[in-house]
């Protein structure tokens, strides 16, 4: 089968497209024929070598965290899942990616996939669509009536982000770029801060419960962020190279989220899917073969929206 692999950690160039073993599902082990992955940061902080301590890989590594495809063989000791079923996982981090036309998947990590929409598109949701939905109602215990700002809201996790805390009735004020903007306003933001014109912590003229922080800001901008939030309230931070401030005086805490696979959530996330109050938007897809070209863009700063990495097919 075709998988693209890296022999060792470096640029993009170090991806290469090469013909592979097909894998066996082990004990509670299925595989997967791969319809898409889709290219997530950590992709290549992985492949360029900046993540060896907290997520060591076996080289050849293949990458891609996010799986959509159907379910062609099982392993031993495997409940839930059957044969032909379409499912969508958060793959782990430390194993074998779905940039191949077969991935093995622990059967306790996969989720139908959403049936509104074609199956390759559903590889956009695992890793941004749990990132969100844990920020905001596992750390964050986002609620009807809360106010939150959502920094860094025109990425793939934050178009999420606004989406989920809308619906759960939340007051949302998101940062933009001119070119997210439209994207954003369309996601339900209430209140949008241009933030290459305006500084966010002039333009927020009520404190907040909630900020979740999803941009690669500098220390002295995150710090100030914090004072935007009410006595009592919380900052979830994504950009975990970066810890989190608190104000202990204010009761201020500071969360890093450090995301995790959860079959349930993104049942959840799905099924908001298949009943129109979540979308999912997809910048492009691109075939496997082109991957190296999607790090390369992203490594440029070139890459803006969700890349879904479709998969060959025979």
């Amino acid at each position: 089968m075709k998988a693209v692999r890296f022999h060792q950690y470096g640029s993009p160039e170090v991806l290469r497209q090469e013909e592979v073993e097909q894998p066996v599902p082990g004990p509670g082990q299925v595989r997967i024929q791969v319809a898409a992955t889709s290219f997530n940061a950590v992709d290549g902080n992985i492949r360029a070598g900046f993540m060896q301590g907290p997520i060591p890989v076996t080289l050849p590594h293949t990458p891609g965290l996010d799986v959509s495809g159907t379910v062609d063989a099982l392993g031993e000791d495997v409940q839930g899942v059957e044969i032909g079923d379409e499912v969508v996982g958060f793959l782990p981090m430390t194993g074998t990616g779905a940039a191949a036309e077969y991935v093995l998947a622990p059967a306790d990590i996969l989720a139908p996939a959403p049936k509104s929409i074609p199956l390759p598109d559903a590889a956009a949701l695992p890793v941004v669509g749990l990132t969100a939905w844990q920020a905001l109602f596992d750390h964050a215990q986002l609620t009807s009536g809360q106010r939150i700002l959502i920094n860094g809201a025109g990425g793939a996790v934050g178009g999420y982000a606004v989406q989920l805390a809308k619906r759960t009735g939340a007051y949302v004020i998101a940062t933009a770029g001119p070119r997210s903007r439209e994207q954003v306003k369309a996601s339900g933001a209430d209140q949008i801060i241009d933030h290459t014109t305006t500084k966010v912590d002039t333009a927020v003229s009520e404190p907040v419960d909630v900020v979740l922080n999803l941009a690669p800001i500098d220390p002295e901008r995150l710090a100030a962020l914090l004072t935007l939030i009410r006595p009592g309230g919380v900052l979830v931070n994504t950009t975990v190279w970066m810890p989190a401030p608190s104000d202990d005086e204010h009761g201020v805490r500071g969360i890093d989220l450090f995301v995790r696979s959860d079959a349930g959530q993104l049942e959840q996330l799905a099924a908001l899917i298949d009943s129109g109050e979540l979308r999912v938007d997809v910048a492009r897809h691109v075939p496997l073969a082109e991957l190296p070209a999607v790090h390369a863009k992203a490594a440029a700063g070139e890459l803006h929206g969700k890349v879904v990495i479709v998969a060959p097919t025979a």
